[in-house]
């Protein structure tokens, strides 16, 4: 039987998210009769710098920032959180490689999603039409990923079901991101970060005060568990891992489309500027806070991990049961469901766009077929409906290796877009075939390895995905022919000089 102390504080804030989203719908009213695409996909190109911050820095964090990665960090140890620092850069990565240049030629082409852009670099339908399904497929095994890591933790820490903590937030997030588009997906993805942070802080010094101060503890890990303070942890922190680790959470994570496309979205050069100062600051302490914690309930959580039900996405909720009355836990679950909702949204509203902006408008156009403003809102609307009312039923009864699931898609995506994205906006000469080649051979072949668990030198599947995707990029390069010098004109502005 569930206790209500622990549910309340979670109404509450997920009431309060449909308010915002709400409050968003009313006052984008005006925008959204005038181009409810741009509006309600980029939110009108008008994001300052902390909701720009905010919202990439919620959208990379998800579920696993609360459950796997201090489960990780409770079984390994300090590895672990050497390994997570490469996280630290991810948002100046993302927006300082990124954010300038698609900002520019985005507004040049009048572009609303990063399959947009790609599709003007490329001038290929079928290249923009596989980035579309590549971006539904691997967003939605990552949202159900996502829900289903949320809803257990929901479940262990209120006593709640499943279906409970699921339907709450899981159909509550479907309904704010449809009625407040990506204007509302921002602002509460922003709340969301806080309330990310306020979580894990309150969680950090419960669990200090439950075990006996930061001395107690270390002393703890330093007598029963001395390999959790060296760096490859006696073999189970292997270099291997770290370089996949650093690849598949860190560097290859820029060109994720989620993150990309708030690069659209800023109004200006000082908001994407301060964006980058706050989502670094905010992305390394949550991402460090939640590793730390992981380490460190080794001293408050003694026994052994079989007592756990044999699975570290135990460690979390079971340091918030164990470390706090049910009023504080209550509101540090706040957290994690702060996490799946805004990592939820993003990749939502990312999926919707590309079957609607991205094919059914694109078609339109070519046919020269008029739709009408009220017909994209629509369906715009439908789709994310529609979309995340399936991903709900699947995680009803999610398949047994959905972790995995997760981490493949993360995968999937930044080898399909990592070398398309990269060669497209900073190489002149990349064309089109060079860029099919790149997106389906990579993904052919990460999923092929993936399925057959084959490795080079014992690292992850990424490794071989984004190697084969650059090697059938240059292959595809070297047969293909350039583009005209209109579409180079555009993106690389600074080569032509009238």
């Amino acid at each position: 039987m569930g206790n209500f102390f622990h549910l309340w504080p979670v109404l509450l804030f997920l009431a309060f998210m449909l308010g915002v989203s709400f409050w968003v719908q009313r006052a984008s009213r005006g925008d959204r009769q005038q181009n409810f695409a741009k509006d309600y996909f980029i939110g009108g190109r008008s994001l300052g710098g902390f909701v720009l911050a905010m919202t990439t820095v919620a959208t990379y964090s998800s579920v696993s920032t609360f459950v796997g990665g201090p489960g990780m960090a409770w079984a390994i140890g300090y590895g672990w959180l050497y390994m997570a620092i490469v996280q630290v850069v991810v948002i100046f990565l993302v927006l300082g490689i990124f954010g300038k240049k698609i900002a520019m030629v985005s507004r040049k082409i009048d572009a609303v999603t990063v399959v947009d852009v790609i599709r003007s670099r490329y001038q290929s339908d079928l290249l923009a039409n596989i980035s579309a399904l590549v971006i539904v497929a691997f967003f939605c095994a990552t949202m159900v990923a996502q829900f289903v890591g949320a809803a257990k933790l929901f479940e262990a820490v209120t006593g709640f079901s499943y279906v409970t903590g699921l339907t709450l937030f899981g159909l509550i997030v479907v309904f704010y991101t449809t009625v407040g588009g990506f204007k509302g997906v921002a602002i509460t993805d922003a709340i969301c970060a806080v309330a990310m942070i306020i979580g894990l802080f309150i969680l950090f010094f419960s669990m200090l005060e439950t075990g006996g101060g930061y001395e107690r503890i270390m002393t703890h890990i330093q007598t029963n568990h001395p390999d959790m303070l060296e760096p490859l942890s006696r073999g189970k922190m292997p270099i291997s891992l770290y370089i996949s680790q650093w690849l598949l959470v860190g560097v290859c994570t820029l060109a994720l489309p989620q993150s990309v496309v708030r690069g659209i979205s800023y109004k200006n050069t000082k908001a994407l500027h301060n964006a980058m100062i706050i989502g670094t600051v905010v992305i390394g302490a949550m991402t460090l806070i939640a590793t730390w914690i992981g380490v460190l309930s080794k001293g408050v959580l003694t026994d052994t991990l079989q007592a756990y039900g044999g699975s570290v996405d135990n460690i979390t909720p079971l340091t918030i049961i164990g470390t706090m009355d049910p009023f504080w836990a209550g509101i540090t679950i706040i957290g994690p469901i702060a996490a799946t909702i805004s990592t939820v949204s993003s990749l939502l509203l990312a999926s919707s766009s590309a079957i609607i902006k991205d094919v059914y408008m694109h078609e339109c156009s070519k046919r020269h077929k008029t739709v009408s403003n009220n017909t994209i809102r629509l369906f715009s609307m439908g789709a994310t409906v529609i979309l995340g009312l399936g991903v709900y039923f699947i995680a009803i009864a999610p398949p047994s290796v959905i972790w995995k699931i997760n981490m493949f898609a993360f995968g999937g995506l930044e080898t399909a877009f990592f070398w398309v994205l990269i060669f497209g906006l900073f190489w002149k000469k990349a064309n089109r075939t060079g860029a099919v080649f790149a997106m389906a051979g990579g993904v052919l072949a990460y999923c092929t390895t993936m399925a057959l668990q084959i490795k080079f030198f014992d690292l992850h599947q990424i490794v071989i995905g984004i190697g084969a995707s650059l090697i059938f990029f240059l292959i595809g390069n070297a047969l293909g022919k350039e583009h005209d010098e209109h579409i180079l004109r555009i993106f690389f502005p600074e080569k032509y000089h009238d």
